[in-house]
């Protein structure tokens, strides 16, 4: 059995999932599986991995779904993976040549149960930390407390134990295409830290129909996942008043969004909430205002 599942959601991106294939081509260890989620694509993104999985250069599996969106390729992932650890690497993604190297590198010298996974670096395509390096004086750390005890910031990549990530799954919202992914990082959080390793796994190109540039966009189109997502932040046993306040923001513009009025009465801390409301109902207006074409 690999040791690592990497793990790539697509959605009509036969025009780029090559650099991710061709980077997984060339890593310096092949102790991996290559899952590939295809999230309902049109293109011909199947036939495009037909023809790789006939040069038999990497192990490739793929699965085809009707879409759910980015939340429901990775629930489907999770599902399927059987290897020890797994890594989500986007479709407009890719790895640097050593990137599996030192992942099994590093798990088999620190990795435990004791731990859920290891964080590793994202990069810009030009080679350029996307944010701020780990912290060099720890080796362990819930994502968390990395972004909001130790400051970091940026965009980071995350290996996880996959007997871990299959707890939590994402709640499927009909007709919305969107929870936030972090909502399972953080459950696991509360239980577990994550190894730091201060080396690039990845390397990010935000192409212009990627969710990272389109989330007031979704913010509009899905505001029960957002609602979700706000709602069980505001739970974290380990985030302070200030950190659960933004959330609650949030919770009432998604709610607004949603025509659902009952937000106080269902919201995990209703004083905070009610104190929200005001900056929640701005929020909302700015959403709505800046999505009119959506």
């Amino acid at each position: 059995m690999k040791l690592l599942t990497v793990f790539t959601p697509t959605y009509n991106r036969a025009y780029c999932l090559h650099q991710c294939y061709e980077s997984l081509v060339r890593q310096t260890s092949k102790d991996f599986i290559w899952l590939i989620i295809d999230d309902g694509s049109t293109d011909n993104t199947k036939e495009l991995v037909d023809e790789w999985k006939k040069e038999n250069l990497i192990d490739i599996e793929y699965f085809w779904q009707e879409n759910q969106g980015m939340h429901g390729a990775h629930n489907t992932a999770y599902d399927s993976i059987k290897t020890e650890l797994n890594v989500c690497i986007d479709s407009d993604d890719y790895m640097p040549d050593d990137a599996v190297e030192k992942i099994k590198t590093m798990w088999k010298t620190l990795g435990s149960e004791k731990v859920s996974g290891i964080i590793g670096l994202d990069s810009y395509t030009n080679g350029k930390v996307i944010g701020t390096n780990l912290p060099s004086n720890l080796k362990t750390s819930t994502l968390f407390d990395l972004y909001h005890k130790y400051e970091v910031t940026g965009d980071k990549k995350l290996v996880y134990r996959t007997e871990l990530t299959k707890k939590f799954p994402y709640p499927i919202f009909r007709n919305e295409k969107y929870v936030g992914l972090a909502y399972k990082y953080h459950m696991l959080d509360q239980e577990y830290e994550m190894l730091l390793i201060n080396e690039v796994l990845c390397c990010v190109e935000y192409l212009h129909d990627g969710s990272s540039l389109n989330m007031l966009g979704q913010y509009r189109k899905n505001p029960k996942g957002f609602a979700f997502y706000r709602k069980e932040l505001m739970k974290l046993p380990f985030a302070n008043s200030k950190f659960k306040f933004r959330q609650a923001i949030h919770y009432v513009s998604s709610c607004l969004l949603d025509k659902n009025y009952r937000f106080i009465k269902e919201a995990p801390n209703k004083v905070i909430t009610t104190i929200a409301v005001p900056l929640g109902i701005m929020l909302f207006v700015f959403i709505k205002t800046k999505t009119r074409t959506v």
